[in-house]
């Protein structure tokens, strides 16, 4: 696995660049990303290129012997485009334009900005597609950050129309789809439809999930049209995009399949912050992040990337963007850059190469302070550049448990809440961390993936689940687990004829036939186990494998298929995992205290993400390569077996 950085240079005084690029590779670094925030420095005014400071920069760098990732810098486009034009910017939900002044100010519908797009990334690609010392090119920057995937502009609201009559042929064939005979909704020519936003009170679900799924899909566009100009130009080099944590705006695995590798950026402390986790969690791993946070993501998208991927941005210490920002557990860089390798990454780029002194992120740490001294995070980077050394190729394969993750799915949840805290993204991260938990190695998938190679499948909530995939997963003959709103819509948002979980009763015979979301303190326990926030009432014939104690069944099985008719909490998810796994011919592990483990071919990693030491002998691998079985707090310790 390469080591690499974020790195301005238009940043910094030229007569510095050339120290910095020596260390840079005096520190392990091999590979450095440019570029993607450059657009007013490359073409300050319209038709007017300044290649010169870029040309010096690609070179200096290429001395150092360094590969150069070049951004597009269609994430940042210039006053000058803006002022010419304004209707380029995108509208938020209540109206109000995305104005200059920061970043990501467009709209992905805007067909005039698509085109200046496509004129300054050919630019960019006929100058350096063959230079010697590019090696990658990274299509724009994080796509949808700060909730800007989906926009209300008249670009988009044109657009959604084109795309509708696409879709649905006739507006009739619209009407029926979305039941617009309800509140006298119904359309007599899609020039009528308006995106569903500043309605009275909620708009049409199956209206708002369509808009999700077009809004999506002009995401795929924007980044085709960068991607097929630089494949062009660029031949045998990587194209890539850096997708974020947590983030289910667009649909990632339609946007990588026109990449070569999908990358993401590491924030886990950011994330722990940001997200849905209880005060005590957040307290716990307050300088570590959730032990699951960067697992989590690099499954997701080593899934989206078809088995290649990178860390393109990792944080190297104390973030800026937070509700609060503490500094990393000394040795926990150090800790995030093994695990990805022992999750098969090809690259980890820490963020950024040096703290700037002005800015938005000016209290982002970098690898240097702004006075150029080296931070916490440089020492780290070596360290972890040693450790890769010592270790040599990491090889990964596929995982035995498949968890299948839907964007769809989350749009779902989404669009029609019925419960507050019912989040999609934090059902699948709750269900991989109980996998883990178990030592199990997992691989997160699209629902059109291969699986006839997996001994164990869970699924946690599909609710537009298809005849096609039902069968196959019953066919599959292995352990699988659908979560709670599975098969509860059609593809048109509507509930089956025969009520959720749909398709699946031709192999499951349940019947969801009542829903209620539980408000906080509301609970149903079981044996061992509480139900909250979510429950299903099931008709069946079927007796119950986990039931509440008021004897309403939870839990049913028919042959290899599982449904559980509730939102899970951890104690049932181990149960019915290690059962499952037991049925799989899979092997658990009792983890010690915050430990995590992965397994990477004859490699094993464990990672400490606790406060205490933790003896991590009792795993019984051997002397380790790496680390002393007395594992400290943000230890890592390598087992070759």
């Amino acid at each position: 696995m390469r080591l690499g950085c974020c790195y301005y240079p238009e940043h910094w005084p030229e007569d510095w660049w050339a120290d910095d690029a020596a260390r840079m590779a005096d520190m392990g670094l091999s590979r450095v990303r440019i570029g993607e925030f450059a657009w007013s420095r490359i073409e300050p005014e319209p038709g007017r290129y300044d290649w010169g400071w870029l040309d010096r920069a690609i070179a200096t760098l290429d001395s150092a012997g360094l590969g150069v990732i070049l951004g597009t810098p269609t994430a940042t486009p210039p006053k000058w485009l803006v002022d010419a034009m304004p209707d380029m910017l995108a509208i938020d939900a209540v109206g109000h334009p995305r104005r200059f002044g920061s970043r990501r100010h467009y709209c992905f519908s805007h067909s005039g900005y698509r085109a200046e797009c496509a004129r300054i990334v050919a630019a960019l690609a006929e100058r350096y597609g063959n230079h010697p010392a590019i090696v990658a090119w990274q299509i724009d920057n994080e796509y949808g950050c700060h909730d800007t995937a989906i926009s209300y502009s008249n670009a988009a609201a044109t657009g959604f129309r084109d795309w509708l009559a696409a879709r649905y042929v006739t507006v009739e064939a619209l009407n029926a789809a979305w039941g617009n005979v309800f509140w006298s909704m119904e359309y007599r020519a899609f020039a009528e439809i308006a995106p569903p936003n500043l309605t009275v009170t909620e708009a049409n679900p199956a209206h708002r999930m369509d808009w999700r799924r077009f809004a999506s899909d002009e995401v795929v566009a924007f980044n085709r049209v960068q991607a097929d100009i630089v494949r062009a130009a660029s031949p045998g080099r990587d194209i890539v995009h850096n997708f974020m944590g947590f983030f289910t705006q667009f649909d990632h695995h339609a946007v990588a399949r026109d990449l070569d590798v999908a990358t993401w950026d590491s924030y886990p402390i950011g994330f722990l912050e940001s997200f849905w986790f209880s005060r005590a969690v957040k307290l716990r791993f307050a300088r570590q992040g959730h032990p699951d946070i960067a697992a989590f993501h690099h499954d997701l998208y080593r899934g989206a990337g078809r088995g290649r991927w990178w860390v393109m941005e990792q944080q190297p210490g104390p973030v800026n963007w937070a509700a609060h920002n503490p500094a990393p557990l000394p040795g926990m860089v150090r800790l995030w850059t093994l695990e990805a390798a022992a999750h098969g990454a090809e690259l980890v780029s820490y963020f950024r190469w040096r703290q700037a002194p002005f800015g938005q992120e000016a209290h982002h740490a970098g690898l240097l302070r702004p006075d150029r001294a080296d931070d916490v995070g440089a020492h780290e980077a070596r360290a972890a550049a040693h450790d890769l050394a010592t270790i040599g190729a990491v090889e990964t394969s596929a995982a035995p448990v498949a968890l299948i993750f839907s964007y769809e799915a989350s749009w779902w949840f989404e669009e029609q809440l019925q419960g507050r805290d019912c989040r999609y993204i934090e059902l699948a991260f709750e269900w991989y961390s109980a996998l883990r938990k178990l030592g199990l190695t997992i691989d997160i998938v699209p629902a059109d993936a291969p699986l006839d190679e997996y001994a164990m499948v869970v699924v946690p909530s599909l609710p537009m689940l298809d005849d096609t995939l039902a069968d196959r997963l019953a066919a599959l003959g292995v352990p699988v687990l659908f979560g709670p709103r599975t098969g509860s819509r059609t593809r048109d948002g509507q509930i089956p004829p025969s009520l959720a979980p749909g398709p699946l009763q031709r192999h499951l015979p349940v019947k969801i036939t009542r829903v209620e979301s539980l408000r906080e303190g509301l609970e149903m326990a079981g044996d061992g186990f509480v139900v909250r926030r979510w429950f299903e009432t099931v008709e069946t014939a079927l007796a119950a494998e986990e039931a509440l104690r008021d004897g309403r069944g939870i839990v049913f099985r028919n042959r290899n298929l599982r449904y559980v008719a509730a939102w899970p909490d951890g104690a049932l998810l181990a149960r019915l995992f290690e059962r499952m796994a037991a049925e799989a011919g899979l092997a658990t592990m009792t983890l010690p205290g915050d430990v995590r483990v992965r397994r990477a071919n004859n490699l094993i990693f464990a990672f400490n993400y606790g406060l205490e030491p933790v003896d991590t002998g009792t795993l019984s691998f051997g002397d380790p390569v790496i680390g002393d079985p007395l594992c400290p707090p943000a230890g890592v310790v390598v087992w070759r077996v």
